[in-house]
């Protein structure tokens, strides 16, 4: 069996999403003096390959260590929504995943988890497999993202959860980010066609997590790496957060499993 790499790096220079702190990293022995090398690290959790629990936006939701293997580890559809020419601030919808469907001929089943590629992944600065595109600021504040009718979808549909190639599972104009980069707003509202009080009304404020973490469908955000080699294909995809006790999420591997 082959296996593929689908996380981004990590580092002292990987950002975290808006308002959380990023990783410090500190030498605490040196092999010269103590024989041994030993590091310290302080991070918010929401940095890098990571996966949400559903505790992240749900009181009295599942912590990491709650999620089992057998849950983290599945069938998998790799989405390739680039070649749909999904570009800045643009939706995606139930439209986008059903004409795949009828493109590749693959059908996304009850239970499958679903991985989406926008492509965006390039601009993340921590992109291992090229850097050539690096764009912090696109990558964060203008990659495409979904309304309230795709979270909707993906419950109908029975995904079991979600991966995805960007900062946030929710379009950024549907995060915080619309009031931290309140300078964006002019621009998306002109891509989008509408106001974004139209296309996000305060009810469906990160509706991929607020409708979907009380059902269990969390997702990994700022997937990456080897991601482009298996598009618009089946997969076994896997997950692998350590037994976080108590985390409301974790850093994580994201592994493809190939026959």
């Amino acid at each position: 069996m082959k296996t593929l790499d689908l996380s981004q790096d990590f580092s002292v220079h990987t950002p975290a999403f808006a308002g959380y702190g990023g990783p410090t990293v500190r030498w605490t022995k040196r092999l010269a003096f103590d024989r041994a090398g030993g590091q310290e690290i302080a991070s918010s959790l929401h940095v890098g390959t990571h996966l949400d629990a559903p505790a992240h936006f749900l009181s009295g939701g599942k912590f990491i260590g709650d999620l089992p293997l057998d849950f983290l580890i599945g069938p998998a559809c790799v989405v390739d929504l680039e070649r749909m020419g999904i570009g800045d601030y643009e939706l995606y919808g139930p439209d986008h995943f059903e004409r795949w469907e009828k493109d590749t001929g693959i059908a996304i089943e009850r239970g499958d988890i679903l991985v989406i590629h926008t492509g965006y992944h390039r601009h993340y600065p921590e992109n291992w497999t090229d850097l050539s595109q690096v764009d912090e600021t696109r990558y964060f504040i203008r990659h495409p993202g979904p309304a309230r009718d795709f979270a909707e979808w993906t419950l109908d549909r029975g995904v079991r959860w979600l991966a995805v190639d960007a900062g946030s599972a929710d379009h950024p104009m549907n995060t915080v980010i619309r009031q931290i980069r309140s300078d964006e707003v002019e621009d998306a509202e002109r891509v989008l066609g509408r106001p974004l009080t139209e296309v996000f009304p305060k009810p469906d404020y990160q509706i991929m997590h607020t409708l979907l973490f009380p059902h269990d469908i969390v997702h990994i955000e700022n997937l990456g790496g080897e991601i482009d080699r298996v598009l618009d294909s089946r997969i076994t995809f896997g997950c692998f957060p350590w037994r976080f006790q108590g985390g409301e999420a974790a850093f994580c591997r994201a592994v493809a499993f190939l026959d």
